[in-house]
Protein backbone atom coordinates (compact mmCIF):
# COMPACT_ATOMS: atom_id res chain seq x y z
CA UNK A 1 0.00 0.00 0.00
CA UNK A 2 2.79 2.64 1.16
CA UNK A 3 4.48 1.72 -2.42
CA UNK A 4 1.70 2.42 -4.62
CA UNK A 5 1.01 6.05 -2.63
CA UNK A 6 4.59 6.46 -2.93
CA UNK A 7 4.44 5.55 -6.70
CA UNK A 8 1.05 8.19 -7.00
CA UNK A 9 3.10 11.06 -5.36
CA UNK A 10 5.82 10.11 -7.91
CA UNK A 11 3.85 10.05 -10.99
CA UNK A 12 2.24 13.79 -9.67
CA UNK A 13 5.38 15.21 -8.98
CA UNK A 14 6.83 14.51 -12.69
CA UNK A 15 3.36 15.66 -14.27
CA UNK A 16 3.87 18.89 -12.61
CA UNK A 17 7.55 19.55 -13.59
CA UNK A 18 6.09 19.27 -17.42
CA UNK A 19 4.11 22.20 -17.86
CA UNK A 20 5.84 24.14 -19.92
CA UNK A 21 7.61 27.45 -18.47
CA UNK A 22 5.38 29.63 -21.13
CA UNK A 23 2.16 28.35 -19.62
CA UNK A 24 3.35 29.58 -16.35
CA UNK A 25 4.08 32.89 -17.18
CA UNK A 26 1.34 35.89 -17.10
CA UNK A 27 -0.09 38.23 -19.41
CA UNK A 28 0.38 41.86 -18.79
CA UNK A 29 -3.57 41.68 -18.37
CA UNK A 30 -3.73 39.41 -15.61
CA UNK A 31 -0.39 41.11 -14.13
CA UNK A 32 -2.44 44.78 -14.37
CA UNK A 33 -5.57 43.09 -13.20
CA UNK A 34 -3.88 40.72 -10.24
CA UNK A 35 -1.93 44.67 -9.11
CA UNK A 36 -5.18 46.33 -8.94
CA UNK A 37 -6.97 43.59 -7.34
CA UNK A 38 -4.31 43.77 -4.61
CA UNK A 39 -4.39 47.68 -4.38
CA UNK A 40 -7.84 47.82 -3.68
CA UNK A 41 -7.08 45.19 -0.68
CA UNK A 42 -4.43 47.30 0.23
CA UNK A 43 -6.91 50.26 0.16
CA UNK A 44 -9.81 48.50 2.20
CA UNK A 45 -7.31 47.07 5.07
CA UNK A 46 -6.03 50.76 5.09
CA UNK A 47 -9.72 52.01 5.62
CA UNK A 48 -10.42 49.12 7.85
CA UNK A 49 -7.31 50.27 10.43
CA UNK A 50 -7.71 54.15 9.83
CA UNK A 51 -11.38 53.22 11.13
CA UNK A 52 -10.51 51.35 14.28
CA UNK A 53 -7.49 54.11 14.75
CA UNK A 54 -10.40 56.66 14.67
CA UNK A 55 -12.72 55.15 17.00
CA UNK A 56 -9.82 54.20 19.62
CA UNK A 57 -8.98 58.52 19.63
CA UNK A 58 -12.76 59.04 20.23
CA UNK A 59 -12.68 56.68 22.79
CA UNK A 60 -9.78 58.57 24.48
CA UNK A 61 -10.96 61.59 24.08
CA UNK A 62 -14.04 61.07 25.62
CA UNK A 63 -12.61 59.01 28.73
CA UNK A 64 -10.17 62.59 28.92
CA UNK A 65 -13.83 64.57 28.82
CA UNK A 66 -14.91 62.16 31.58
CA UNK A 67 -11.67 62.22 34.16
CA UNK A 68 -11.41 65.99 33.43
CA UNK A 69 -15.24 66.64 34.60
CA UNK A 70 -14.53 64.05 37.35
CA UNK A 71 -11.39 65.94 38.80
CA UNK A 72 -13.25 69.42 38.61
CA UNK A 73 -16.42 68.46 40.34
CA UNK A 74 -13.56 67.34 43.09
CA UNK A 75 -11.92 70.30 43.39
CA UNK A 76 -14.85 72.39 43.04
CA UNK A 77 -16.06 71.66 47.00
Amino acid sequence: MKRIAAFILLVAFSLAGAIPVQAQRISPQENARRSSKEARKQQKMLNKANKKQRKAMKKAAKAQRKATRKANRRYKK
